[in-house]
């Protein structure tokens, strides 16, 4: 049975539903997929899927999210793709949208990923299962942004993504949003991912400086030369995932960011 949807960029797409053959193209909505409880449905993903473990191993690498092998995604003869703007590039998804139904979601805070959850949900017929997730997810957040207020968080903090040059999480972003939702305050008043010297962010008297695990893989070795530079600050480093990406792993997210509300006291 052929049904339409429209994605979060306003683009319409048919295809025979549910899907058979999907090949998802961000780690964060693969983790999706496969938690929603499909499985051999999921026939491609990209190098930078790594969760869960085991389903990785077992589905073919289509590249990585901004260099995809267009040739072996043909050839694999997908009946949707699922993919991301801020994650993908535009001209390989433009590409693939003329041969295939792809659907593209758009997501800046903790609402929009919410949402995505939900309409993937009802993209693959898991909308049961993306309603529980969903129900996790909020309640956990809820119970975050609570403790947040009755433990009186409130600390200015710089979330750096990137080495040479170092590269910041700002506004409008969904980092932004969770950091937000934990009681901390964004030093980065620009939007998206600026650049910045470390001689910078001294003058902006951050609280909390923390480096985070991916993008750019920061290391123990790391957090000297910005202690030694502004040593008033707390540098830490916090797992990427947990601030990052917005699929199910938000619900492996909620106990993170609670311990890490602790450390913070």
């Amino acid at each position: 049975m052929q049904r339409s949807f429209t994605d979060q960029l306003g683009n319409t797409i048919q295809f025979n539903y549910p899907p058979k053959r999907i090949i998802s193209l961000v780690p964060s909505q693969t983790e999706l997929l496969f938690d929603l409880g499909l499985d051999k449905e999921v026939i491609g993903l990209t190098k930078f899927c790594i969760h869960p473990v085991g389903k990785f191993a077992e589905r073919v690498k289509v590249g990585g999210t901004k260099k995809l092998n267009i040739e072996l995604i043909r050839s694999l003869k997908p009946d949707l793709i699922i993919g991301n703007k801020e994650e993908n590039t535009q001209a390989q998804i433009e590409e693939l949208m003329v041969e295939f139904p792809v659907w593209m979601s758009d997501i800046y805070n903790l609402e929009d990923a919410k949402n995505t959850i939900a309409q993937i949900g009802g993209l693959v017929d898991r909308q049961p299962e993306a309603a529980y997730l969903n129900h996790l997810i909020n309640a956990g957040f809820n119970d975050l942004q609570t403790l947040a207020l009755q433990q009186g968080i409130d600390k200015k903090v710089a979330y750096l993504i990137w080495k040479d040059p170092y590269m910041l999480a700002g506004r409008n972003t969904f980092i932004d949003d969770i950091l937000t939702l934990n009681g901390l305050q964004n030093v980065i008043k620009q939007s998206r991912y600026p650049e910045l010297e470390l001689e910078a962010l001294v003058d902006l008297k951050p609280d909390l400086i923390f480096l985070s695990s991916e993008p750019y893989p920061f290391k123990e070795k790391h957090l000297e030369e910005i202690r030694t530079l502004i040593p008033d600050a707390k540098v830490m480093l916090v797992d990427g995932e947990m601030f990052s990406w917005y699929g199910s792993r938000l619900v492996k997210a909620v106990q993170y960011l609670f311990q890490l509300q602790k450390e913070l006291l």
